[in-house]
Formats: C-alpha cells, structure tokens, sequence
C-alpha cells in the first residue's frame, strides 16, 4: 500500500517515512503543497498524511482541492492547532482524523491503520482466489492447504495482484506499486518476480492463477488472461 506524506520539515518527513517503511508501506513525500496536490491527483495513494503548514499551496488548500475534485483518499492531517473549533473546521473541510504535533510514532501508526481499515484497503483479514488463501495479518500465503514462502518482495508482488484480481495491471503500475520506482521500460524486474511467483504458487498446482496480457502487464484470476 502506498502513502503519500506532505511534510516541509525534513526531518520530521524522514521520521515518518522511515516508519511507515519499515511497516511494508510504500512512502512518497511531498515537501510543499503543489506537488502534494500533482501527486495526489495524479497516482493512487491509499493515505495522505498532510501537514498544514506548508510553502507554495497550504494543507488546507491540498485538502479543499482534493474534496473539491472528488477524490476520497482518507486524509490525517497534522497539527499543531488543539482548538476544539480548528479540529471541527478540519473535519467539516473533509479531513478524515488529525493528530496534534508533537506526536508519538505509535499513535500515528495506529491512526494510519485504523484509517486504512476504514477505506476498505484492510476491512478485509484475508483474500481467497480458487484454492490460493492470503492472510493479511499474518503475512500468510497457503494454496490448496499448503504454506508457501516468500520472500517480502515476492509477498509485495502478491499482494497487489491480489487485491486487485481480475484487473489486468501493466507492467509500470506495478511498479510504481511494489518497488516504489518510476518505471523503466527497459528493466525485466517485473517479469523476473512474476517467473518467481509462478513457481512458487502456480508450478504444480491447477488452476494456473497468474496470467500474461501479452503487451499489457498481467492479471491473477481462474478463468485466464482475458
């Protein structure tokens, strides 16, 4: 899963990307508003974790525009404002939760977890194609009973193609998604994981659930590469 952070300071942002890195959660950060908002409206992000103040467009105007465009993204905001009547102005902008500054690390991560729950990226503790089982909260992959291991990049890999079974996803989408890179199209990584991964949940194992969209990307399902 991906998180955008919008921090000016840059200590702060390295804080909380190193945290959230070591989390599994893939982290860009944004050090002003402008390029929050470009960001934002431009990739798929999970989260926003987005500082109000900041140079170029401010917090609340990367907020107001986003709301304004319809994007959903669940947003935390960080503040240094404990006013009851500046946490309901955030609220009624269309924030989703604040945390005051300073915070602790824990707290933080609570809320981002609580906030992805609540957006549907971790509602559900496991996913299940045909016989291939993915257990979320404990990082689990079984087929047909059988556990499998993987390596945190193979899981990454998986993962994304699970939680979005049936969509074909090109090459680049996956990895801006799992390597958390601007995509090179003259690099095979993608195709080297993917070989990984077949062997690993499709090499004796019926039906194959990993399929090629010959020059598309790929797509995990029962019923083939459409």
């Amino acid at each position: 899963m991906r998180i955008l952070v919008v921090e000016d300071d840059s200590r702060v942002a390295s804080f909380i990307r190193r945290g959230l890195a070591a989390d599994k959660f893939l982290v860009d950060v944004a050090p002003d508003g402008h390029l929050a908002l470009e960001l934002a409206l431009s990739r798929d992000y999970n989260l926003i974790i987005l500082d109000l103040m900041l140079p170029e467009l401010t917090g609340q105007e990367v907020l107001d525009s986003l709301r304004k465009s319809n994007q959903r993204i669940p947003v935390l905001v960080l503040t240094a404002r404990s006013a009851v009547r500046d946490k309901v102005e955030l609220f009624n902008k269309g924030c989703d939760d604040y945390l005051t500054k300073p915070f602790a690390f824990a707290e933080l991560q609570a809320r981002v977890k609580a906030l992805l729950r609540r957006g549907n990226m971790e509602s559900r503790d496991f996913l299940q194609v045909a016989d291939l089982h993915v257990d979320f909260n404990k990082r689990m992959v079984t087929r047909g009973g059988k556990k499998i291991d993987l390596t945190l990049k193979e899981y990454s890999l998986l993962e994304y193609l699970m939680r979005n079974a049936g969509q074909v996803l090109s090459r680049s989408m996956i990895v801006e998604h799992v390597w958390d890179q601007s995509f090179d199209s003259f690099t095979n990584v993608v195709d080297v994981y993917i070989r990984y991964l077949r062997n690993k949940i499709d090499h004796g194992f019926e039906p194959k659930l990993i399929h090629t969209v010959r020059g598309v990307g790929y797509v995990l399902n029962e019923e083939g590469a459409p």
